[in-house]
């Protein structure tokens, strides 16, 4: 599988919440299986906690900006903004179906929510991540993000690592 250039990143329609539902869970699975999170031990992390009713609730009250990565028509990759009260955005869910991983996806979606907070006149975006899962900060930090600070939940058997990075004046 090579990605194209006729692949696109567009908002997702309404339609496409079950798709976008399974590369949600399906992506997230795999950090699951890696660091032995289930849904007895973790039912709130996104591979369990994540069903239609959450992003019907996010696209349609929370009107959050939604995206999908399209290749030959199938969407293999998403992500989701929350434009926060502080003036941020948080960065939630990017996704990609594990099969699609290591094509530069994850990459053009990222740039892409770099360039929607730019559009939406925010300086700041945020993401929370598993900070046992050293691969993925690294990856986030390849791309500007700072480590900022760690919280630790009751119901999650991980520590959540928070990053964000300014664009303000970030040539993309």
């Amino acid at each position: 599988m090579s990605i194209e250039s006729s692949d696109i990143i567009r908002q997702m329609s309404i339609e496409e919440i079950p798709e976008c539902v399974n590369v949600i869970r399906s992506s997230f699975k795999t950090v699951a299986d890696e660091f032995g999170f289930t849904e007895e031990n973790a039912p709130r992390f996104t591979a369990f906690a994540t069903d239609e009713g959450r992003l019907w609730y996010q696209f349609t009250v929370e009107k959050r900006p939604m995206y999908v990565y399209l290749h030959q028509g199938k969407i293999v990759g998403y992500y989701s903004l929350a434009l926060l009260e502080n003036g941020n955005v948080e960065l939630n869910n990017l996704a990609v179906l594990p099969e699609y991983r290591h094509q530069r996806i994850g990459e053009k979606l990222l740039t892409d929510a770099f360039e929607k907070v730019k559009l939406f006149g925010r300086d700041k975006i945020e993401i929370g991540i598993v900070e046992e899962n050293q691969r993925l900060r690294k990856w986030y930090e390849s791309f500007g993000f700072v480590h900022t600070g760690t919280k630790k939940f009751d119901f999650f058997p991980f520590t959540c690592g928070y990053m964000e990075k300014s664009i303000r004046g970030t040539v993309l």
